[in-house]
């Protein structure tokens, strides 16, 4: 981190929370933002928007990220496994963002940007700014029992969310504006036919205690109820997705 940041606040914070494929409506979200006039300075990211964060921290706009990723169906990021630390994982995950993000490092990123992570072992949320970019991105995607954890630095991490799935502590004290963006609204659903989507939505319904307070601790809170309707791990409506975020952010009336 550079001195001049540690001196200065920066004008606009953005926490990213996780949501599997949920996480293409923080692209829209951050698109309509910036037809607004805001954009981030500072930056930090749970699971998808983790992933997400990485992007536009590397200094791409919401939309480029958009039509990079837009097309990569779930299995273009996964890999059936024999079940040992998880069902799947996401190695494909780490060649993608390797191959379109020239940082190696979270810290030497254009926009200052905070990986929410959970270590697994002593029990606790860890948020990194400095350390290996695609091996922490995919620490704070991997939910539990469906993806492998990543061992870092001798030290065995899992999905950011299940501590702080929208990880707004990293940005206070950094910013003049902090500004969340909650992907994962809770609703009932009948959508749960295999062990998959039975761990997906276990781990949904567990992340959300994560969120309480939010509304303290935040200058706006930006939750698109619509998207509900989609699916965690369901990339076939990516388009939708986006547009329910850029819509919902769109018609927001927001005086910073």
């Amino acid at each position: 981190m550079s001195p001049i940041f540690r001196k200065k606040k920066c004008n606009y914070g953005i926490a990213l929370g996780g949501g599997g494929v949920r996480g293409f409506a923080h692209l829209g979200v951050l698109q309509a933002l910036e037809e607004k006039g805001i954009k981030p300075d500072i930056i930090s990211g749970t699971s998808a928007g983790a992933i997400a964060g990485a992007y536009i921290a590397s200094g791409k706009s919401p939309r480029e990220v958009f039509e990079l990723i837009k097309d990569r169906r779930l299995i273009d990021f996964v890999e059936v496994r024999i079940p040992k630390t998880g069902l799947l994982n996401l190695d494909k995950l780490r060649k993608s963002l390797s191959e379109n993000i020239e940082a190696d490092d979270l810290k030497d990123l254009p926009i200052p940007f905070y990986v929410a992570v959970s270590n697994i072992i002593d029990g606790h949320v860890e948020y990194f700014n400095e350390g290996p970019l695609v091996k922490i991105v995919q620490a704070s995607a991997s939910i539990p029992v469906l993806f492998a954890p990543v061992e870092i630095n001798g030290k065995i991490y899992s999905d950011g969310g299940l501590f702080d799935n929208v990880p707004v502590e990293p940005l206070k004290g950094k910013c003049k504006k902090l500004i969340a963006v909650n992907v994962s609204p809770i609703n009932k659903t009948d959508k749960v036919k295999n062990l998959i989507q039975i761990a997906a939505r276990t781990f949904h319904l567990s992340v959300d205690s994560t969120i309480q307070g939010l509304k303290d601790k935040c200058d706006l809170i930006i939750e698109p109820p619509e998207l509900d309707r989609f699916e965690i791990l369901d990339a076939s409506k990516a388009d939708e997705i986006f547009k329910v975020g850029y819509d919902y952010c769109k018609g927001l009336d927001i005086d910073l």
